[in-house]
């Protein structure tokens, strides 16, 4: 099969409502697929919620009751990966018969993740990623990801994985997933900055590959109520503008970017691209000049606590 139609979803949640914002996805999700879509790619954290602007009133050396009790909201409206939210989506998913990436907020013990899952047409969830590297200020609410999700998932037009918005800028990490021979790099972010859609053009070149970005269109108004926001009160104030694009292997805009408000991008993707565009550049391949450089990826996961008996 080498073409197909994706389509890249650019929404926000349903404001600290993880039961309705998985309803909502539901819908979206039929709706890429009544568009003819074979594969949808929803943005960073969209189960779960992205806090921008939030700041879980934390200081260098202090904590405080308040800002506690927004971590204890934010973790509520997180899902557990398997769990019922992965069920949910899975039944949807399996009704509209498409491949979905989706970002999502994995909580996991005390400790909350930017995580990416991956389901299949018949609803199974076929894999997830881990954010390795919490951007800024993330790093007050999300834990670290390991080499372990580092997933790369078949479909019939090539490899899918997910790498999630700034980790894009680790170069290092894009050549492990190059190696992996992705062909379908979903790269969901919070990024919608002008110069994202460049980033993304250099990705798609550097890789040979599709690169389909999905950024959400967030507002006041879809920002926790209980949740302070120093950004704004308005619940008019735009907080992330969207600028969803979709890529082809030789860095050509096929959708997007679009700064509009709440849009389903769609694209026919050509999947002999990736082959042409690799005629002449081959990163993981006869451009690597293994001779002179060496990546060493650990893909163990790195547990804290080990026991004899496994």
């Amino acid at each position: 099969m080498t073409k197909m139609t994706a389509c890249v979803v650019q929404a926000s949640p349903v404001a600290g409502d993880t039961i309705a914002t998985i309803a909502k996805a539901a819908g979206l999700i039929a709706e890429c697929a009544r568009k003819g879509a074979q594969l949808a790619v929803f943005p960073e954290a969209f189960i779960g919620g992205y806090p921008k602007g939030a700041s879980f009133d934390i200081r260098i050396g202090m904590r405080t009751p308040e800002g506690r009790e927004e971590f204890a909201q934010y973790y509520k409206c997180a899902v557990d990966v398997p769990g019922p939210a992965t069920k949910a989506l899975g039944e949807a998913v399996r009704e509209a018969g498409i491949f979905l990436t989706i970002g999502v907020i994995e909580r996991a013990g005390g400790t909350l993740y930017c995580t990416v899952l991956f389901f299949g047409p018949d609803g199974r969830l076929l894999g997830k990623h881990r954010k390795l590297m919490p951007t800024a200020a993330e790093r007050l609410c999300w834990g670290f990801g390991d080499g372990s999700t580092l997933t790369a998932i078949d479909t019939p037009w090539g490899k899918m994985g997910a790498v999630i918005c700034w980790e894009n800028y680790m170069p290092l990490l894009r050549m492990v997933m190059y190696d992996k021979g992705v062909s379908l790099y979903c790269a969901p972010t919070a990024d919608d900055r002008d110069s994202w859609a460049a980033s993304m053009r250099h990705v798609a070149l550097e890789g040979r590959c599709f690169v389909l970005s999905a950024c959400q269109y967030l507002t006041r108004a879809d920002f926790p109520s209980n949740m302070r926001n120093l950004i704004s009160d308005d619940n008019g104030q735009v907080l992330m503008r969207g600028g969803s694009v979709i890529i082809n292997p030789l860095g050509q805009i096929l959708a997007g970017p679009d700064f509009t408000g709440e849009t389903i991008l769609c694209a026919e993707l050509d999947m002999d691209d990736v082959v042409r565009g690799k005629f002449d550049f081959d990163v993981a391949g006869h451009y690597a000049r293994p001779d002179v450089f060496k990546l060493v990826v650990e893909e163990r996961p790195q547990l804290a606590v080990t026991r004899a008996a496994d």
